[in-house]
Parts: structure tokens; sequence; C-alpha cells
């Protein structure tokens, strides 16, 4: 089964964690080790529910959970980036994914769309060795309205100009689904392809 764009589409938006990286596993690790650091259980079937959030979202579902008193969320959410920025070596490429990048690289604009931050998200592309491939990078920083919203895939459209009804958007996660259907684009759900 091979991974290709829409007969129509003029440009194609990738979302970034789980879809161009194989992150997900590192992530995990990573709230593991922040939620041993304040004795407290991460529930690893959050990812699923919360995937495309930005990271002060499961921070706040993990204080809540646990019910942790007087733990703020945003220094939660520091220790998890630095922690997460200090794994970043592990990270392995979605192939099938990375390799529509770099087929349609010069040839259509492509852009990212990622509830990242700008950080974790240029740090990321940099390891895959994909930054220079992308004409647009929108991160969970440059917009107020995260997915499910449709702001993120909008705004990458806007970058690249090109209309959204001829853009191809790429996801791995639910919210991410959600908000490139609301935002009119063509959509592939790339989990069938990530089984190797």
């Amino acid at each position: 089964m091979k991974l290709d764009k829409h007969p129509e589409a003029k440009a194609l938006i990738f979302d970034l964690d789980g879809t161009l990286s194989d992150s997900l596993p590192v992530h995990i690790a990573t709230w593991h080790k922040v939620c041993e650091h304040y004795n407290c259980h991460f529930d690893e079937s959050m990812v699923e529910e919360l995937t495309g959030m930005p990271t002060i979202q499961f921070a706040y579902r993990i204080i809540k959970d646990n019910q942790l008193e007087g733990v703020d969320a945003e220094e939660m959410v520091r220790m998890k980036q630095e922690t997460f920025w200090d794994s970043v070596h592990q990270l392995r490429p979605h192939e099938k994914v990375v390799q529509l990048v770099h087929d349609y690289h010069g040839k259509i604009p492509l852009a990212v769309g990622t509830g990242a931050s700008r950080k974790s998200a240029e740090l990321q592309l940099k390891t895959l060795n994909i930054f220079d491939k992308f004409d647009a990078i929108v991160t969970a920083d440059d917009v107020n309205e995260h997915k499910p919203e449709p702001q993120t895939f909008l705004r990458c459209a806007e970058l690249v100009n090109i209309s959204p009804a001829l853009c191809h958007v790429y996801e791995d996660g639910i919210l991410g689904m959600q908000a490139a259907k609301t935002a009119g684009m063509f959509l592939t759900d790339v989990r069938p392809y990530l089984e190797n």
C-alpha cells in the first residue's frame, strides 16, 4: 500500500508527532520520567485521546487525575519539554511518510502543522534531517486555537498561499483529523501505513 497525495492537492500538510516522527514512545517514556519526579501515575491511554493538543493540556490532566495539590502545570511542562529535548536523539522517522516529503519537496509547497512547541518541532525536524524541506511550520506557539480547531492547518494553507480545499493533510491523531475535516482539506489517516 503506497502512501500518496490526492490528485487535486496543490500542497501537503504534515502533522509531526506520530506522523512524520515516531516520537510517541519517546514522549511516553518522558512523561513516565516526569511523573516519577512528581510521585504520580501517567495513564498512557490519554496519549491517543489528547494527541495534537499542546503539552499543557497533558499536564492539566495529569494534575487532575492524580489530585496533585499545589503542582504548577507550567513547571511540569518545562520539565517534560527539557526531558524530551534531551531524548530527541532517540527519535526515528516514519519512513513512508518522510518518503512522501522527499518525493514532493521542490514540486509543491510542504508544511508542518503541529501541536508541539516551536523548539520541539524544530529539534525533531532537524533530528530527522527534513527541517529544510518545509515551506511553512506552524506550531502550538503560532495559534490560539489548537486541534481539533482548524486554525493550525488553515494557517499552514495561508503561509504556503494555497486554498484550504487544495491542501492534503497527513495525520495520526483523532483531534488532528477533525481539524483537517473542519478545514475542508483532503485527509489521510497515516496509521495503516505505519505498521512496518
